[in-house]
């Protein structure tokens, strides 16, 4: 089996500001971008991985809230503060689990984001 590292995540949103504050307030630090003739939009890195919003044609496309994203975080209870002072929703509050202290909460576009304390 080849050694597989995931290296690009692209959300799509008609959402792109809120997007873009939830995901900094988690702690992925995204930029404003535009590439030629393309949209503007935001990136930014979470490890390894760049991850970038792009926005939704206005078009009827349902935006995919089906994914589940989960990140490491140092602090999941100030993450959570921090989430929750944008108005996030908290879908699962800290507990500790058998992956270590977590939470789940819900993105704008209301994506579940599973936050795991590990360090």
């Amino acid at each position: 089996m080849a050694d597989v590292l995931l290296t690009l995540l692209v959300l799509k949103t008609r959402q792109s500001e809120q997007l873009q504050a939830f995901y900094q307030t988690l702690g992925v630090d995204l930029a404003e971008e535009k590439h030629g003739k393309g949209p503007v939009h935001f990136a930014g890195r979470a490890g390894d991985v760049v991850i970038e919003v792009y926005p939704l044609s206005d078009d009827g496309t349902p935006v995919d809230s089906s994914t589940r994203l989960g990140f490491a975080v140092k602090n999941v209870v100030e993450v959570i503060r921090a989430l929750e002072g944008i108005g996030t929703p908290i879908v699962k509050p800290p507990k500790e689990t058998t992956w270590g202290f977590q939470a789940v909460v819900k993105d704008p576009d209301g994506r579940s984001v599973e936050l795991t304390q590990r360090w």
